[in-house]
């Protein structure tokens, strides 16, 4: 499976499917359905490209966008932007200030604004609730779930296979933070400068 396939099999999981935990069943069996190597590939690929999504300024960017500095979330909405395909995820990875330009994310905005005045009700349902979310956890556990089905071995040995090849994950965050030049997220200035777009939005 080269890095085309990988990206075909994210994104043709969103055209097969219309709810998140569809999605996720989709591509577990997709990948429960190719040789190990294969599989193995695709894990490759998924940390490759997590990897790239893993910087200072993406963080930054989701941290005023979203509102939240959380690590794990950071990863999670990371996740959510590989599931939103190939185009738009280099394009925000490339440029992490036009992540207020994507019309899934002012359509997540004008939502949590309808909500906070009250002109729309929040979804009672968690798996609805989960789908209005910038954050896809569970993403990134389908192809362990599909090794641990296709191998009958605990999804360590994944891991092990992918680093074996050179390539290890700069996921889950530790006390280092995501890659890059660390900035004071408090200078207004600097925040201007980085991500000016993200800046007019906050009308600073």
């Amino acid at each position: 499976m080269d890095v085309d396939e990988f990206w075909d099999l994210i994104e043709r999981s969103g055209h097969e499917t219309d709810t998140r935990k569809a999605r996720v069943a989709w591509l577990e069996g997709e990948l429960s359905r190719r040789p190990v190597d294969e599989i193995i590939d695709y894990d490759v690929w998924w940390t490759i490209t997590q990897n790239r999504g893993c910087t200072v300024d993406l963080y930054a960017a989701y941290w005023f966008v979203f509102g939240s500095g959380s690590l794990d979330g950071f990863e999670y909405f990371v996740n959510w932007l590989v599931s939103l395909g190939r185009e738009t995820f280099e394009s925000v990875t490339d440029c992490p200030d036009r992540l207020i330009e994507l019309p899934e994310v002012l359509h997540l905005l004008e939502l949590e604004e309808s909500y906070a005045n009250s002109t729309k009700r929040r979804p009672s349902d968690p798996e609805q609730m989960r789908e209005e979310e910038p954050e896809f956890e569970v993403l990134a556990y389908v192809h362990y779930d599909a090794y641990e089905r296709v191998t009958g071995h605990g999804a360590d040995g994944l891991g092990e296979a992918a680093e074996a090849r050179g390539v290890s994950g700069d996921f889950p965050l530790v006390s280092s933070g995501p890659r890059g030049e660390q900035w004071d997220f408090d200078d207004e200035q600097e925040l201007a400068r980085r991500l000016p777009r993200i800046a007019r939005y906050l009308d600073l």
